[in-house]
């Protein structure tokens, strides 16, 4: 999908490739989300390459992955690209890998094409206490600055994995929407071009539509077309996904 696309088209270009964990997508065996180490990272660089082929001067592009392949691929598109930010996503899933510190974040790669053509600095609420509503920080003399909301931080530890039946739209992992939502409010244009080559079952198409951006996405799999495109028809605000 992405050769076939012209030049520098595309706003922002959102990556979230499949991390060759061995899941099974849709109807995928699990081997061919296992490709050899060599194989999957040529074929991650390929994609990178077309990405930042086809994004405009000042566009934004986006890269989701786990940490241990980020730092692989953040000197790579530093060399096409200008880095804006490494984004900790802090995921918690609850158990520890072999040998390994438990592992409880992800990796959001920010880079521009040049200086951003868009970018907004979004505000959030701050964390309240679920059982009395107070806030669980102590800001001091500096409360009143945060009346309409703090700063977003490069590390969001508000995200949770999307795990309720009714917000799922296949069995495989799927993305919260919070994290595109908030890659569209930081770099989203308006009428602009969002791209998106592994859509799975089209959270970040939902999401560019509602931020009023045209998508080009595309998935491997074909029953994933299926659901997006019921989503899309039956109005799907991707309400729900950020449980």
């Amino acid at each position: 999908m992405l050769k076939a696309m012209q030049d520098k088209v595309a706003d922002l270009v959102f990556l979230d490739p499949p991390f060759n964990l061995g899941k099974r997508y849709g109807s995928r065996r699990p081997d061919q989300d296992r490709m050899p180490v060599d194989s999957y990272r040529q074929y991650l660089v390929d994609t990178m390459a077309e990405s930042a082929r086809i994004l405009k001067p000042g566009g934004s592009m986006y890269l989701y992955h786990i940490p241990v392949w980020a730092m692989q691929l953040a000197p790579v598109l530093a060399e096409k690209l200008t880095f804006r930010h490494w984004i900790a996503i802090s995921m918690k899933n609850g158990f520890a890998r072999g040998d390994k510190l438990y592992p409880a974040h992800y990796a959001l790669l920010y880079f521009t094409r040049g200086a951003p053509a868009a970018f907004q600095r979004p505000k959030i609420d701050p964390a309240k206490c679920r059982h009395c509503g107070k806030l669980v920080k102590d800001y001091g003399g500096y409360r009143k600055y945060i009346r309409n909301g703090l700063n977003l931080s490069d590390f969001w530890d508000d995200v949770s994995p999307v795990r309720h039946r009714k917000a799922k739209h296949r069995k495989a992992n799927e993305l919260p929407a919070l994290i595109v939502d908030r890659a569209l409010a930081i770099s989203g244009v308006k009428n602009g071009v969002f791209v998106d080559p592994f859509m799975g079952a089209g959270t970040s198409v939902i999401a560019a539509k509602n931020a009023g951006m045209r998508a080009v996405a595309a998935d491997i799999d074909e029953s994933q077309l299926e659901i997006v495109v019921d989503r899309l028809t039956d109005g799907s605000t991707n309400e729900g996904t950020k449980e």
